[in-house]
């Protein structure tokens, strides 16, 4: 199994090119099941999860060709997917297993054939994340539903109809399924308290090029008409808000200096907040950001994760670890899920000082992290270990990488291009 060792104490200086988001991706990648025609992605990140889910959708019997695989498929990845002839409306366990983000096929199976059978999902260990906020919206547009040896069993033999639904809670997931499924439902659907992140903006701009009737893209109500059948489209994958708020976090934390190129200033602005509050420098440039720190020190910061416009909960282990670099306390609530603090016992291996209660974590900034061996429980958690050990004095092993993969592309040599003294350790 492989492994990443980082040498600690080196600035960052240089560019990194921000990828196509990974939680933009995914849904786009399911949407190709809601036409018999070509949908063509673009800037499609080289990731473990985007395999993963090519590789269910070529088990229903999606035909995918990649293209503009430049330099042995790291960048310029165009992806093109036509779901003619579908063989199977089955989603097997050992696919979906791997990743929750599987259960997005639901929905447009749904909507297309009439029928879908989905394992129940898998993934990161970071909290429950039931789908029943998925279920009990389709039900709303006519679905039959049951769960049985571990399986959803969804049925609408006469089709879905419009209908209005109130998500009890914000969920990401559950916006994209039942937006997706909404397009070919008869009659008008309204989803309200839906969650607003860019990437649900960027599955619903790829909707509408396919022929798609939506109003209110970006707002937490949207109202689809639905359409007897859709279209294919060229829809280019919005760079990842989270690589780039991760990236700014390791500027900060090694007190260097990089542009992120292809970051947007309104996909982080309750990231930029923080970092400002903190001592850091985010200002924009023709390419995207420059990231710096303003005075040499860091301040601690209170951090509360909300959906977007929020403080995202995906950037909230990496900015534990800049808050154990801090000067003073600073005290991180986690809002979205319930077992997201797995990192704290690995970066307390490296000297920092966290004390979790409940759904809060009491950080104290320390002078110095120390390099330890340690290994990554989820996969944001995973990279917050790789930018404490950026900022640490000596060696640190990173044990479980394929957390790491899942998520963010190329991130070793990305570091190394720009000062980082860090190496992927191939395991046997």
């Amino acid at each position: 199994m492989d492994k990443i060792r980082i040498r600690g104490g080196r600035p960052l200086k240089g560019q990194i090119r921000i990828s196509g988001a990974k939680n933009a991706a995914l849904p786009l990648m399911a949407a190709c099941l809601l036409t018999d025609e070509t949908l063509t992605l673009s800037n499609l990140p080289h990731l473990a999860d985007i395999t993963t889910l090519a590789n269910l959708l070529v088990q229903h019997g999606v035909d995918l060709h990649m293209n503009g695989a430049t330099d042995g498929g790291h960048t310029g990845r165009v992806l093109e997917m036509t779901a003619r002839d579908i063989t199977s409306t089955r989603a097997p366990y050992d696919l979906v297993r791997k990743m929750r983000a599987s259960v997005l096929v639901l929905g447009p199976l749904l909507a297309r054939f009439g029928e879908a059978q989905v394992s129940l999902p898998g993934g990161c260990a970071i909290g429950t994340r039931p789908v029943d906020l998925h279920l009990t919206a389709l039900e709303l547009l006519g679905a039959e539903i049951e769960i049985k040896e571990g399986y959803i069993y969804a049925k609408a033999p006469n089709g879905l109809h419009g209908a209005e639904i109130t998500f009890s809670k914000v969920s990401v997931g559950a916006t994209e399924n039942l937006l997706m499924a909404a397009c070919l439902a008869k009659g008008t659907t309204r989803l309200m308290n839906s969650a607003r992140e860019p990437e649900i903006t960027d599955l619903a701009e790829c909707l509408v090029k396919m022929g798609a009737k939506i109003e209110g893209i970006g707002s937490d109500t949207l109202v689809v008409e639905g359409v007897e059948r859709l279209g294919g489209a060229d829809h280019s994958v919005v760079p990842d808000r989270i690589e780039a708020g991760t990236y700014a976090i390791a500027a900060a934390i090694t007190n260097g200096e990089l542009e992120l190129l292809g970051a947007r200033t309104e996909h982080l602005g309750a990231v930029i907040e923080i970092l400002t509050k903190a001592g850091v420098e985010v200002t924009e440039t023709d390419e995207g950001l420059r990231v710096r720190r303003l005075n040499g020190e860091l301040t601690g910061v209170d951090v509360m994760t909300e959906p977007f416009p929020g403080f995202p909960t995906d950037l909230q282990a990496q900015t534990m670890a800049l808050m154990s670099a801090a000067d003073g306390a600073a005290m991180i609530t986690e809002s979205i899920f319930e077992n997201r603090f797995m990192h704290v016992p690995e970066l307390t291996r490296m000297g920092a000082n966290v004390n979790v209660h409940g759904a809060s974590a009491m950080v104290r900034g320390q002078k110095k992290l120390t390099g330890a061996e340690v290994m990554a429980t989820d996969l944001r958690a995973s990279v917050s270990l790789v930018l404490a050990g950026l900022a640490a004095e000596g060696e640190t092993m990173l044990n479980r990488v394929y957390h790491l993969d899942r998520g963010y592309e190329r991130v070793e040599e990305k570091l190394a291009a720009c000062g980082a003294d860090i190496e992927r350790i191939k395991g046997p």
